[in-house]
């Protein structure tokens, strides 16, 4: 049996809540937020679990063998760091940290203590994304031409991180584990509408090796919820619509094809629209899947998923693209 400590227990922190508090294996001990009052209205229904007020007293309790961080991200690196340093295995929300040297930091102190490290990438464990990983590594999409990603909302805007920071953290960590490989470079364009120095709406573009590239479009001020992303392959097509009940992924036969027989260059090709499949998938909730997923590996001592390097590639894309912003769209190259 695991016993946990969840730190955070605000809006995600919640959800996080629900899941570790009623999982085989794992014993969610003790809850810590700095606002101890509002811990403990949140935990009314949870009976048994500890409130603290202080991490401290969390990372002095040998009785914890793993802690689950939904702080502010601001916060994540010291939290993270102290909770290692501790002797703790670690679940910590994205982005892992605000920058890229605290991420290497803590993938090397997490190595150094043989402790698990494991990043809140969610969408990592969604039915969804793993069809699309199934169709991209059987070769039924055939070779990856481009990707796109929409997330877009009306709010939740944010005042200690950008849109970039706050949003694109899914889109980017889907992409690198679709494609399997990290970026060339980078680029991002923004503007900051409601907060100086704060961009509400940001575009990122990725190229990979293979003249592949991905493009991700975030805003938390926009008349549209969207939660879209889009494949296009060499045979087939498809797209993942997050917002879609239960048609979350469509598959399209659709592509470019050499036309039969001799012909001159203008009629050399020609388009093959086929059929459009919605595949059955799983409906396991996805949190729940990487909530199990986290305990599984501190039990077994295996390495998560979504581990703590895979956090890091997220932050470096993320500090790439900060860089870009900043530079007005100037790309970055990711050494």
């Amino acid at each position: 049996m695991i016993n946990l400590a969840l730190i955070g227990t605000g809006a995600w922190g919640r959800n996080l809540l629900r899941n570790f508090a009623h999982l085989e294996g794992a014993h969610l001990k003790v809850c810590c937020d700095a606002d101890g009052d509002q811990c403990k209205t949140t935990l009314n229904g949870y009976p048994g679990i500890r409130v603290e007020t202080d991490p401290e007293v969390i990372f002095a309790d040998p009785a914890i063998d793993a802690v689950a961080i939904a702080t502010p991200a601001v916060t994540h690196f010291e939290l993270a760091r102290r909770a290692i340093e501790s002797g703790k295995d670690v679940f910590v929300e994205k982005p892992m940290t605000l920058t890229y040297e605290h991420a290497v930091e803590l993938v090397e102190a997490a190595d150094a203590g043989e402790r698990i490290l494991m990043v809140g990438h969610l969408l990592e464990y969604h039915a969804a994304v793993d069809k699309m990983k199934e169709l991209l590594d059987t070769g039924e999409l055939g070779d990856p031409y481009y990707l796109y990603s929409e997330r877009l909302n009306l709010g939740r805007i944010r005042s200690d991180e950008n849109a970039l920071w706050s949003l694109a953290p899914h889109d980017i960590s889907i992409i690198l584990y679709l494609l399997d490989e990290e970026p060339i470079d980078v680029a991002a364009h923004g503007a900051a509408y409601i907060r100086p120095d704060i961009e509400d709406v940001v575009f990122v573009c990725m190229r990979f090796p293979g003249n592949r590239f991905a493009q991700i479009h975030v805003s938390w001020l926009d008349p549209h919820k969207v939660r879209r992303t889009t494949l296009v392959g060499s045979k087939r097509m498809v797209v993942f619509d997050d917002m879609q009940g239960s048609e979350k992924v469509k598959i399209y036969d659709k592509g470019v094809e050499p036309s039969d027989g001799f012909v001159d260059y203008a009629e050399s090709l020609s388009l093959r629209f086929g059929e459009v499949v919605v595949p059955v998938l799983k409906t396991t909730e996805p949190l729940r899947l990487e909530c199990e997923h986290f305990v599984e590996c501190v039990t077994n001592r295996t390495t998560p998923r979504s581990d703590g390097r895979d956090g890091m590639r997220v932050v470096r894309v993320l500090d790439a693209a900060q860089r870009s912003l900043k530079a007005g769209g100037l790309p970055v190259t990711l050494e």
